[in-house]
Formats: structure tokens, sequence, C-alpha cells
């Protein structure tokens, strides 16, 4: 009997030691580095939040091209780390071939779908986050033209654009938005000194408020307009302490969210696979506000800007999303 009782407990053991294995996390970033101060850095924190809760370690890797990161998924998934997370659409055909041959092994992929049976797609409703800083935009520019300065030429970031001009035109029906893509290739992520250089021919046609959604690029576009004594908007992350009363507001994309719930539905074995939405109602995307803009955002653009965000969510504000049949109304 009492064999049979030390045997029962040797099993829950092994059990319990089985169990800690399973949530081993991984996370691949998008190119651009981990600490673009954006969108990959977002996900960064999501993944330090899980660490600091729980304890349990998490490995991750910064792919320079798309070969390196379809490498580092198969690489996580084929040493037993569970769940694997991508942070970016230019890893969905990674996912869709290793997440196929690891059929027991959970992965969750950001900016795109990959219909499988073990994935979890989480995509963001850029367009009503960025409609709310596009508001702010128009209502605090003094010349009537903001700019907008894209990353990889995308139907993704073009949403952004698409989201910021139905917010500015809101504001100021008769506004100009300027708009520049930053390249065609992964290399436009993380080019801050081009991004400076067309926010600098935005400034020199009466650009005056300037928004980034283009990763480590944006980095050029905020230290840009700050040099040049105008405004700029921050994206992915809250960068509104990189050049504080420069930085009218920054499009917050809560990419840590998606990464902080797959580590914890896992470790919960509350995992679901399917594709999430995440806009304005579920706090996937805002405008943030705090010490260091909170000079720049007048009570009638604060008024402003939460009635639009309480329109967005009861639908009395549908922002056209660029994606959904690839053209901007305005």
């Amino acid at each position: 009997m009492k064999k049979t009782f030390l045997s029962l407990i040797a099993l829950a053991a092994m059990s319990a030691t089985a169990l800690a294995a399973e949530v081993k996390p991984a996370l691949v970033y998008g190119t651009g580095g981990k600490f673009d101060k954006s969108f990959n850095e977002a996900a960064f924190a999501g993944a330090e939040q899980f660490k600091k809760e729980t304890g349990i370690e998490f490995r991750d890797f910064e792919p320079t091209n798309d070969t390196q990161g379809e490498q580092a998924i198969r690489n996580f998934a084929s040493r037993g780390f569970n769940p694997v997370v991508a942070v970016s659409f230019a890893w969905t055909s990674a996912m869709e071939k290793v997440a196929a041959e690891y059929p027991d092994t959970k992965f969750a992929i950001v900016d795109s779908v990959v219909d499988l049976p073990n994935v979890r797609s989480v995509l963001y409703k850029e367009e009503e986050g960025s409609y709310l800083v596009g508001l702010l935009a128009g209502m605090a520019s003094k010349t009537g033209k903001v700019g907008f300065i894209g990353g990889m030429d995308i139907p993704l970031i073009r949403k952004f654009g698409c989201g910021y001009v139905q917010g500015v035109k809101a504001a100021k029906a008769d506004a100009q938005v300027f708009q520049n893509m930053t390249g065609t290739t992964g290399a436009a992520w993380n080019d801050p000194v081009r991004g400076g250089e067309l926010t600098k021919n935005q400034i020199d046609q009466g650009a005056d408020v300037i928004y980034a959604a283009a990763g480590a690029t944006g980095l050029g576009v905020l230290q840009t307009a700050a040099d040049n004594k105008k405004l700029s908007i921050g994206v992915d992350s809250n960068q509104n302490h990189l050049h504080p009363g420069s930085v009218l507001t920054s499009m917050v994309k809560r990419v840590d969210l998606a990464v902080y719930n797959a580590f914890k539905d896992t470790k919960d074995d509350k995992f679901s696979a399917g594709i999430q939405a995440l806009g304005v109602k579920e706090d996937g995307v805002a405008y943030a506000l705090d010490d260091n803009n909170k000079s720049l955002i007048t009570p009638e653009m604060k008024t402003a800007v939460e009635k639009a965000k309480a329109d967005i969510i009861s639908g009395a504000v549908k922002v056209h999303d660029y994606m959904s049949d690839n053209s901007c109304p305005n």
C-alpha cells in the first residue's frame, strides 16, 4: 500500500513537471529590431510582463531578414517551445508551414491570419486608433496641412494612413494630408534617416503635424519634427516621452497584449485558436495622454477625442478599413 502511494506521488510529480515544461514561451520579432521603441518593443514589453508576473523565462529572436524569421519559428518549435509567438505579417507563410508541421504546439501571429487549429491570429483595428490621432492632428494644425509617413508600402500601413485621413477630415474638412511610404521591402522599417528626409519634405510643404507608422524609421520622423519645432505622432508604443512637448500623442497598438495573452492563456490551459480583432472597444488601440503631452492637448481636443472614442465604440462613427476594399473614401 505504502509503495503504491509513493508511486502515485512520484507520478503526480512527473505530471506536474511535464505540465510546467509545456509552457516554454518563445517570441519572434518583426525585422527592425527588438528595441525599435515601437512595434517590436511593445511585443517585448508583453513578454516581460508575463515573466515578471510568473517567473517563467522566455526566449526571443530578432530576425534581420525573412529567411531568418522562418528559421527561428521552426527552431523554437523543434526544441519544444510552446507557445511560439511571431509578431509580423511577414511571418505568415512561415507560420503556415511550421504550425502544420507541429500540430501539438500552440502558435500566435500578430497582424495576419493563419487558419490552422493550433494558431491564434491577432489583428488590430488600426484605422480606429489612427482616426483618433488624426482628429487631434486636425485640431492641433495651424496650417491646415498635416503629414503621414508609413514604413513598408503594404495594405496594413495604408490602413493606418486611411484612418488618419478620416480623423483629420473630421476635424478640418478642407485639410491637406501629405502621405509618403519609406520603401517596399523590410528595410523600410529601419531607416530613420529616410524617415527624417521625408518629414523635412512634408514640413517644407507646410505640414505642421506628422504621423509616423514606420517602426524604427519613425524615430527619424519624430526627431526631425522636433528639430523643426513641429508636432509629430508616435505609433504602436507610447512614444510621447521621446520628445516631450513635441510628440502630440501616440497611436498605441497593444501588441503587448497579444504576446502576454498568448503566453498566459497557454500557461492557464485556456489557449484558443482563431481570429481576435482588437479595436478601441477592446482597448487594443488608443491615443496616448500623459505628462509628456498634456500641455499640447487642449480641453476642447480632449472632449472631441473622447466623444469620437465613445462614438466608435457605440457604432455612431464607423471608420473605413482600407483593407476591406483597398481604397480610402477621403
